[in-house]
């Protein structure tokens, strides 16, 4: 299957440098519930003069009945910030395109399938939306949502473009949603022409940043080009690097702007800390600590499979029961893990930056950095840091980041972390951990 458990690693030093999309997957099928966002939000709007209110509820969004009771059915009592802010922009009239950037769990997918729905003419019977996706399991959870919400609009028709689904050459469809990989999304639309992209009304590139920063690029842009230039273009992702974000407004003409203030993305509600260690038994010794002092979960970060493995062994031969999860097990496996972990029989998950991007467990108070994220040239790496600290401070709480630093080279790369994102990150004494006590309420 399409980028299907795809891993890109360093098989000398067993880096375990899993893709975005993986991570995506993970964070959406572990993800329990609702996650209200109290982040403000920036929105730009191509047009001032056409800009539009954001809403607080979904009737003033006037929707087809059938669509608002399926929102309903789905759980949703009220729109959340980013649904309230983005659905607007998405429903109005003439069609406007949209860059979304908000925190992971918040809505997003709702937001663009309601949009969807309601852009379908089901009197034309053919392909008029297509949402693609990085992963056959990410493009699978988005047809189940689309299927929840358009439970009373059996006139709609939806098809999988997925590795496995079979089509002739020339074939006419008749769905009037495509859900797809791009591979698949590519052969269907250029090679096998069953789907006409000039006829499609919106398109849609969920998981925005990896689908325009790894190996997608070239076939969004390649599709992109096939659409009509008043196919209605929404982006969404949880987060854009400056890069990504240029990128994506020099490929969408005149599109609104919807996403969280920089300083924002930096977690102000995430205690940073730091404590000096001499050795790797003192580094284990600082793990240990914080096991016997947090009353909550934490997630212990390593560079390497290696060192995972080794604090596994060690912490299980120490008497502390804790998960470990790397990106040598299959998506499978690491659901059975997280869910052990979620449900509390494991207080500690050992893991690298195969979760980097990818869980969100409300009892999480602290994540400890037993390495420190560094790039493939040993500097350091920020953006990782920043989604590594982010599973702690999760539904509006409180939380605790510690770095272990065990040389100067680490030390460099904390400093940098602190600069780059202009927060103080406090000292603590090995033996001495009660802020953490304090940080965690």
């Amino acid at each position: 299957m399409e980028d299907k458990n795809s891993c890109n690693e360093d098989s000398d030093e067993e880096v375990d440098n899993t893709s975005h999309a993986e991570s995506s997957l993970m964070l959406k099928v572990c993800r329990k519930s609702l996650i209200e966002s109290k982040m403000n939000l920036e929105v730009q709007h191509e047009d001032p003069r056409s800009a539009v209110s954001s809403v607080k509820s979904f009737e003033e969004l006037n929707l087809e009945p059938r669509i608002l009771q399926g929102i309903y059915a789905t759980g949703f009592k009220r729109p959340s910030k980013i649904q309230g802010t983005a659905l607007p922009l998405l429903l109005a009239e003439p069609p406007q395109n949209l860059i979304a950037q908000s925190q992971s769990g918040t809505g997003k997918t709702v937001a663009f399938v309601v949009a969807m729905l309601s852009r379908v003419d089901t009197k034309l019977n053919y392909p008029q939306v297509l949402c693609m996706l990085p992963t056959y399991e990410l493009a699978i959870q988005t047809a189940e949502v689309i299927a929840q919400i358009a439970w009373l609009r059996l006139d709609i028709r939806l098809i999988l473009a997925v590795s496995g689904e079979l089509v002739d050459f020339g074939e006419n469809l008749k769905e009037h949603i495509v859900v797809g990989t791009p591979g698949t999304i590519l052969d269907w639309g250029l090679k096998l022409r069953v789907i006409d992209l000039k006829k499609i009304r919106i398109f849609i590139l969920d998981e925005a940043d990896v689908m325009i920063s790894e190996g997608h690029r070239d076939i969004s842009i390649r599709i992109h080009k096939e659409l009509s230039s008043k196919c209605q273009m929404l982006f969404f992702s949880a987060t854009y690097d400056k890069e990504i974000m240029s990128f994506a407004q020099f490929i969408i003409s005149k599109a609104n702007l919807i996403r969280l203030p920089r300083e924002q993305e930096s977690l102000s509600n995430v205690r940073q800390h730091y404590v000096r260690c001499r050795s790797i038994e003192e580094k284990l010794q600082a793990v240990q600590n914080v096991f016997q002092i947090s009353t909550g979960q934490a997630i212990i970060f390593c560079h390497t499979r290696k060192t995972a493995a080794w604090l596994a062994e060690k912490m299980h031969a120490n008497g502390y029961p804790v998960a470990m999860l790397t990106g040598d097990l299959m998506v499978g496996q690491r659901l059975k893990v997280l869910d052990y972990f979620r449900s509390g029989l494991r207080k500690m998950l050992i893991t690298t930056n195969v979760l980097a991007r990818g869980i969100d467990v409300e009892d999480v108070t602290v994540v400890i950095n037993f390495d420190l994220p560094i790039d493939g040239k040993g500097n350091a790496d920020c953006e990782t840091y920043l989604h590594r600290i982010g599973r702690t401070g999760r539904f509006g709480k409180n939380g605790i980041a510690l770095n272990i630093i065990d040389s100067e080279k680490a030390m460099n790369v904390c400093r940098t972390i602190e600069d780059h994102y202009k927060k103080p990150i406090k000292e603590l004494k090995l033996n001495n951990f009660d802020e953490i006590t304090k940080s965690e309420y």
